[in-house]
């Protein structure tokens, strides 16, 4: 489809990295850079958001699975005009948005992007899927940067999406062992603590 990182070799190194630097912010360089060409990418995020959805469930099917709404659509071309795609593609973009916007506010992106991975365990959304979001939103938003698209540009996105899929991961298994608790017994949870001591 034209881009560099749409084969899955190159999305599955990107995801891998996602995992090996945990804690990775990016430079105050690459801040500049990302908030830079967001003030492009803001003028077609419905478009953005979109393709970034039907490239993923092209490359990824299985991830239609945890959309109820989507699983059963075939016609991917069809799922371009889906009004509730485009709704959630503008969620996405949204969060993209004020994770952008908090780069140089670690404590509130942290809080961001930890509650929205508490929020996608209720959702069924396991981590593994949150690296590919970020391996299509790059590929999505080349074309809208053209020849403002450099190496040194896809490696600072790439670096914000890892260090917030990282939190999003953190979040979801903060939420996933506070579940676990709530619903083991009275009498487990007591000998969980005397154990622990």
């Amino acid at each position: 489809m034209g881009c560099a990182i749409s084969g899955l070799a190159a999305k599955s190194e990107f995801a891998e990295r996602g995992r090996e630097d945990e804690a990775a912010h990016p430079s105050e360089k690459q801040i500049q850079m990302i908030k830079d060409s967001w003030k492009v990418i803001r003028d077609d995020i419905a478009k953005v958001g979109i393709i970034m959805f039907v490239r993923l469930f092209e490359t990824h099917p299985e991830c239609k699975d945890v959309f109820f709404l989507f699983r059963d659509v075939e016609d991917l071309e069809r799922l371009r005009t889906n009004r509730e795609l485009r709704a959630h593609g503008l969620r996405v973009m949204s969060f993209i948005e004020k994770s952008v916007a908090r780069l140089d506010q670690l404590e509130r992106l942290e809080a961001l992007a930890v509650e929205l991975g508490k929020s996608h365990y209720h959702y069924n959304a396991p981590p593994k899927y949150y690296s590919y979001v970020g391996a299509e939103f790059i590929c999505a938003v080349q074309p809208i940067l053209k020849e403002s698209w450099t190496a040194e540009l896809e490696e600072a996105w790439k670096t914000m999406f890892q260090y917030v899929t990282s939190l999003m991961r953190q979040g979801y298994q903060e939420e996933s062992a506070r579940q676990r608790h709530l619903t083991m017994s009275p009498k487990d949870r007591l000998d969980k603590k005397t154990t622990a001591l």
